[in-house]
């Protein structure tokens, strides 16, 4: 079945960030997200689930266990399950982009 921003289920989250689910199983989770400038994640780790962040457009800056990364349009990072990490947008334009799960991480976060 055909999916995009405009039929997915959506969803706001954090500080006026949005979320639109275009997979969501128990398997697997493909989620479209925006940030707004200057809104960041909680610092978490998932037990089972093992993530991708590809960014579409922005800049967006990910802590992966302490390490600081920028990434770019067309750029991404894998984050294994145990591992910490927190995206932010520090930029001056939003970021959006996607997040990959495997298997789906609802109810699979731990806060710190």
């Amino acid at each position: 079945m055909k999916i995009s921003k405009q039929t997915a289920e959506h969803y706001l989250w954090g500080d006026n960030c949005d979320g639109w689910h275009l997979v969501k199983n128990s398997e697997l989770s493909v989620i479209h997200e925006r940030m707004p400038v200057n809104t960041t994640e909680v610092i978490h780790y998932h037990n089972k689930a093992r993530q991708f962040f590809f960014i579409l457009m922005g800049v967006a800056t990910i802590q992966i266990d302490g390490e600081i990364i920028t990434l770019h349009p067309q750029e991404g990072i894998e984050v294994p399950p145990l591992m910490e990490h927190q995206l932010r947008n520090d930029s001056d334009q939003d970021v959006e982009f996607l997040v990959i799960s495997q298997p789906n991480s609802r109810d699979d976060r731990i806060n710190l």
